[in-house]
């Protein structure tokens, strides 16, 4: 899938990186195709995205100094039927949000393993501000959303943003745009992790080939 996704970058094209494993390999890809001599600006979803390019000698440009992005290419934890997907394991959620929503075209890339028939088995992250997280947290268990604060080892994540996140393992959502309005309504609330009418491509990754859905 990542290897496929490489065929729709075309030179002079500004390219957002996603954030994740599925990712990196495609930019070690990519980093290929840049020593073969491909010219591309690229913008970055998180720190460790940035970090991971910058390894190879990929030079990450500021956000707010291009014009417009022609192509991201990010992963998904879970993609259904309707091209919608839940996208936010790796925490950059918000950036990759407002990266994919500035460029003219989406490109998920995922394995098969990530295919649902409904969202939702996936927790559903959503990044909040920390000084509302208690109340929230508090919120989302009286909606019966089965909200935990996400840690590493003892400490609470902090994203890129400088917010928190709370992981709500819900099962199965029965009306993702629906869930998605409710819960930015609520202050203090500041992304939340379902992505509708956004990919554009989705790339599947199968042991012996890819699958393209289109929208």
């Amino acid at each position: 899938a990542a290897k496929k996704a490489i065929e729709f970058i075309k030179n002079g094209m500004t390219i957002g990186l996603g954030t994740g494993s599925t990712v990196e390999v495609m930019i070690q890809e990519l980093n290929k195709e840049i020593k073969k001599g491909l010219n591309i600006k690229c913008i970055s979803t998180s720190n460790r995205t940035t970090k991971f390019a910058n390894s190879f000698g990929i030079i990450i440009d500021e956000f707010d100094n291009v014009d417009s992005i022609d192509l991201t290419i990010d992963g998904a934890d879970e993609v259904d039927p309707y091209m919608r997907g839940i996208k936010g394991g790796g925490g950059a959620l918000l950036f990759e949000k407002i990266v994919a929503s500035n460029s003219k075209k989406n490109i998920w890339i995922v394995d098969d393993s990530k295919l649902v028939n409904k969202l939702g088995n996936f927790p559903l992250p959503i990044e909040v501000i920390p000084f509302a997280a208690r109340k929230l947290l508090s919120k989302f268990e009286a909606m019966k959303l089965n909200p935990v604060i996400r840690k590493i080892d003892t400490k609470n994540f902090i994203t890129d943003s400088g917010n928190f996140i709370i992981d709500c393992k819900i099962g199965e959502i029965e009306n993702p745009k629906e869930l998605e309005f409710n819960l930015k309504m609520i202050p203090g609330v500041v992304e939340v992790g379902l992505f509708i009418d956004i990919a554009d491509y989705i790339i599947i990754g199968y042991n012996d080939r890819t699958e393209i859905l289109e929208k």
